[in-house]
């Protein structure tokens, strides 16, 4: 791998040579690809999603850059909703599924075997079915057979890993017009609108020393990275993280959220791969030819929710003070420290705060190494199930 050029971040050229399919140009348009899908969502039949009643339970059948329909589902439902959900769209549907359950199955292309699958399934069982993606497709036709719905998606969107909000924004509609969750109008609006503010500031023509994304690419070019949310929307902008840095920038990550993953992550702050306390860095006299090279070393990347108010909820001023403990705990070690936080607003417009910044960071470290972010070598290879990678 050629080693990391943030000159390549600001030369039109070069870097259009890289980004051959245009992948940063993709993220630029998130916003606009919000604004669309509401507009496709609400065309189609959301008052038909589970007979228009709240389900007993949800499942979400998704693989690929489509489980993060999933795991945005799961936050909300999980903070707000008294129904159960279950997500995995590589293996059979749940038994438990029946008659009073909602089964929803994303895929990009409307081909990924797993969700097509459990849809097929769902419906031989009676269950209701909602089906998100590509019109006429495999995935379609099973949302018909069923006598489910089928919201499509705008047939221009790119890939998955850059198609997150055409697939996810129908998922937030249709769950809301059947009573398992209730995202405002607003809420949407308003992540679009960060998505656009996100976009201006990280444009590719913004040089890197003014540009946050291109940023946090340098120094995620230095580190080895552990991915840190402080809580529950930024567990899930972690979890997107990691993803898009190991199919992105072919970087692999760990991620966790607190409080969960503090006592794992705080014993990596005492391992092999930190300062061991010297914050000073590096050896200056090591000699590369008689030593050897340099371990990588440990960054912490930590995602935060906005500082809470005074007067805030027991558990926010908690939340807070533990990744503050943990953020002192990592400089205190020597491991450098990557601190990124939301501004105040709805889960979903932190949410989108947080993944523009960190998509546009693992696409700019892709192509500062010199690596198409659209490509994935050796996945087609591989044997997985058809479609398996949407």
């Amino acid at each position: 791998m050629a080693p990391f050029d943030e000159t390549l971040l600001d030369d039109e050229g070069r870097r259009a040579a890289v980004d051959s399919t245009g992948m940063l140009r993709a993220l630029a348009g998130a916003g606009a690809q919000v604004r669309r899908a509401v507009t496709l969502t609400r065309e189609g039949d959301l008052g038909g999603v589970a007979g228009g009643e709240r389900p007993r339970a949800v499942h979400v059948a998704a693989v690929g850059g489509s489980e993060a329909v999933a795991a945005v589902l799961d936050l909300l439902i999980s903070r707000t909703s008294p129904v159960l959900l279950t997500a995995d769209g590589s293996g059979p549907l749940p038994g438990w599924v029946g008659t009073l359950d909602l089964v929803i199955s994303v895929s990009l292309s409307g081909r990924a075997e797993g969700p097509v699958r459990q849809a097929r399934e769902a419906g031989r069982r009676g269950a209701h079915v909602l089906t998100i993606g590509a019109p006429d497709s495999p995935l379609a036709d099973a949302a018909a057979a069923a006598r489910g719905v089928h919201l499509p998606i705008d047939p221009g969107t790119g890939h998955s890993r850059t198609a997150l909000w055409s697939l996810l924004v129908p998922a937030l509609l249709a769950t809301t017009a059947c009573g398992v969750v209730d995202i405002p109008d607003g809420a949407l609006l308003g992540a679009a609108d960060r998505l656009d503010e996100q976009a201006e500031r990280f444009r590719p023509d913004a040089e890197y020393f003014v540009n946050p994304a291109k940023t946090l690419a340098l120094d995620l070019s230095e580190v080895a990275p552990v991915i840190l949310g402080d809580g529950a929307v930024t567990g899930v902008a972690a979890r997107r993280m990691s993803m898009m840095l190991a199919r992105t920038a072919r970087l692999p990550a760990t991620w966790g959220r607190l409080p969960d993953a503090a006592a794992q992550v705080v014993a990596c702050l005492s391992g092999p791969l930190t300062g061991g306390g010297d914050s000073a860095g590096d050896d200056i006299f090591a000699d590369p030819y008689l030593d050897g090279p340099t371990a990588p070393r440990l960054g912490l990347v930590l995602l935060r929710d906005p500082t809470p108010e005074a007067g805030a909820p027991e558990g926010e001023i908690e939340r807070h003070n533990t990744a503050q403990s943990v953020a002192d705990h990592a400089g205190s070690r020597g491991v450098r420290l990557l601190e990124h936080a939301a501004r105040p607003g709805h889960d979903v417009e932190r949410l989108a705060e947080l993944v523009a910044l960190t998509d546009f960071a693992s696409t700019y470290l892709a192509i500062g190494h010199e690596l198409d972010p659209a490509t994935t070598p050796g996945i087609a290879g591989l044997h997985l199930p058809r479609k398996a990678s949407e």
